[in-house]
């Protein structure tokens, strides 16, 4: 009966904070252990290994003691420390329990009343920083991609479109005066005198660096001369100027923010009323392309694909699929609702891994003609798919950029009437990755090909933060380019 009206055991619990209130109370009463030992019946040794938090303590245990000592069981579960001390030395006890220090192959260090609280406070905070540096170590590509894997998947639920992030936009565009079509370098020059900044161009931009705001004295440094859209790195700076951006505490708020500030520039140049109008009408005429909303609105193509997927899904009914993919055939980018089947490693991503010859980002490369769009059906396991793709060249190579939506909607899309068609079976090895038997027999004892070495499958997160930057070439550039005062 006693058992069943005692209080829960809080899980948050645990042997180390009720053997030092053991210890506490025991003392407090000028208890030895012996006598605590004689009170409940049990050897004084096994009163230390409860006081040392090495086995945890049934209720019975605890009921028994509790009656010896005196006190209620509730003073036993207690979950705070009883003193500072008695916190300290539970931390050290926890850390030196953990596989850190375990790895360290340091032996204990017996927590003694000639330990004092200064000398095991500098340990735990050396431990903290060894904790802090395995855990940035461990922020590889491998962590990084599990973040997008998640990331990607929350994208998937709201089908890519962030109701927030296009108010603040169209409210942002309204204080400029901007009533549509497509922004200008005036409009998006005008958007950064109204945030309180101006702009500064210049040759000795840091290498690590996309642009250079600085909050004293609201300048934003660009490019001299940038390749690509110049308003582009204008606008993800003012982006993430008025979202707020920080320095990420881990990967996925740093690829959370990489992804709300190039929202953001995104819908700025392809406002979301002009572009919603614009698709609906085409989407009437059964002419939808994402080239035209890329010349109606005077951006590049990927940035016309992706406020594609951003609005196609929220606004036309009709799901998509996106890819942005090296000459080489990896994955760079990607976005899908609509069950398209991508490549995927045992955590689930799928940036890095190799597209199927037969789709239409691969098949791309093969054509001519790069300049006219390249469409194509798919049949895959899950369907049959069209998609259209587009080249782009970069420093990095050419990509192609490919949106595809399920058979069922391709009647809404102009370039439905290709004759282009490949029949796709991957992941099945025998699709595209297996090759042939005749040449496998062949070649196999006589191929020795030199790996050309992903450079990112070894890269490690640069010492010191998440995003890459050189925060000491960053202060010295702001320095140099600072108003004297």
């Amino acid at each position: 009966m006693t058992d069943m009206l005692a209080p829960p055991i809080d899980e948050t619990l645990d042997a180390l904070t009720i053997g030092k209130r053991i210890r506490q109370l025991r003392t407090e009463r000028g208890m030895t252990l012996d006598d605590l030992g004689a009170a409940i019946g049990r050897a004084p040794s096994q009163v230390s290994v409860l006081e040392n938090g090495k086995r945890e303590p049934r209720l019975s245990d605890l009921q028994t003691l509790a009656r010896a000592l005196g006190v209620g069981l509730e003073v036993l579960l207690a979950t705070e420390a009883p003193s500072k001390r008695a916190a300290l030395e539970i931390a050290l006890e926890r850390a030196q329990r953990g596989p850190l220090y375990s790895s360290l192959g340091l032996p204990p260090l017996p927590v003694r009343k000639s330990l004092s609280d200064e000398a095991i406070e500098t340990i735990l905070g050396l431990h903290a920083e060894l904790e802090r540096l395995h855990r940035q170590r461990a922020a590889t590509p491998e962590e990084a991609r599990r973040a997008n894997t998640e990331l990607r998947q929350q994208m998937r639920t709201q089908n890519n479109y962030f109701p927030e992030l296009e108010e603040t936009a169209a409210r942002l565009l309204s204080a400029v005066g901007h009533t549509g079509g497509p922004l200008s370098q005036r409009i998006a020059s005008d958007l950064a005198s109204h945030l309180g900044f101006s702009l500064h161009y210049v040759k000795d931009l840091p290498a690590s660096t996309r642009s250079v705001t600085d909050r004293k004295h609201g300048r934003i440094y660009l490019q001299m001369n940038p390749g690509g859209d110049p308003r582009t790195s204008l606008l993800q700076a003012l982006a993430g100027h008025v979202l707020g951006i920080t320095e990420p505490k881990d990967y996925t708020e740093f690829l959370r923010q990489r992804v709300e500030t190039n929202y953001l520039a995104a819908a700025l140049m392809v406002p979301e009323a002009g572009a919603v109008e614009f698709l609906t009408a085409a989407k009437n005429a059964k002419e939808l392309s994402v080239e035209d909303l890329r010349d109606t609105f005077a951006v590049t193509y990927e940035t016309a694909a992706h406020r594609f997927t951003n609005l196609s899904t929220q606004h036309l009914g009709i799901p998509v699929h996106f890819l942005k993919v090296h000459e080489s055939g990896t994955i760079s980018k990607a976005y899908e609702n609509d069950n398209a089947a991508f490549p995927t490693d045992a955590l689930g991503a799928v940036e890095g891994q190799v597209v199927c010859r037969r789709w239409s980002a691969r098949q791309v490369f093969d054509v001519d003609d790069r300049f006219s769009p390249y469409h194509q059906y798919t049949d895959k396991p899950a369907g049959t798919y069209w998609c259209t793709s587009s080249i782009q060249t970069t420093h990095q190579g050419a990509f192609s950029v490919s949106v595809g939506t399920p058979f069922a909607n391709v009647k809404w899309f102009r370039g439905r009437d290709t004759k282009h068609r490949q029949v796709s079976s991957c992941p099945d090895p025998a699709c595209c990755r297996k090759p042939p038997g005749e040449l496998a027999s062949k070649w196999a004892e006589h191929a020795l090909p030199s790996a050309s070495l992903n450079s990112s499958l070894l890269a490690a997160v640069p010492s010191g933060t998440l995003t890459g930057i050189d925060q000491s070439e960053v202060y010295a550039f702001l320095e140099s380019h600072a108003p004297k005062d």
